[in-house]
């Protein structure tokens, strides 16, 4: 069974936002579920630091044996890191998507946004766990 953190917020399209240390930054990544789904990844592509994205803007894609699929931007904002490590090992995004997998940070526009964003309890709903 996926592993749904409560300490994180969801997009319905399975990336998840943690908030940091900063009340303007947030890392994004997708779910236990969403790799899940998608099988062994074997490209991530991302995007530029400094680039804007509004919400739900699609800001790369994640290339898997199974599929590729775009990755979507849960809040708007501008992109601060980008996790270059996936460019070597883009399978972190399988061993462990909510820790070394993460793949962008995010200096968000509105905080009130995360008021669009699931909770656990609601992402599970989401995906029938």
């Amino acid at each position: 069974m996926a592993r749904i953190p409560d300490d994180l917020l969801y997009s319905e399209e399975h990336e998840y936002v943690r908030r940091s240390d900063e009340e303007t930054v947030v890392v994004v990544g997708i779910t236990d579920y969403a790799q899940g789904e998608l099988g062994d990844v074997v490209y991530v592509d991302l995007p530029k630091v400094g680039t804007t994205y509004g919400r739900m803007d699609a800001f790369g894609t994640i290339e898997a044996v199974k599929a590729v699929s775009e990755l979507f931007s849960p809040l708007a904002g501008t992109v601060i890191e980008v996790n270059t490590a996936l460019d070597k090992d883009p399978a972190l995004v399988n061993r462990d998507p909510y820790g070394e997998g993460w793949m962008i940070k995010l200096r968000i526009k509105n905080t009130g946004d995360f008021d669009q964003l699931l909770g656990s309890e609601e992402y599970k709903k989401h995906i029938g766990a």
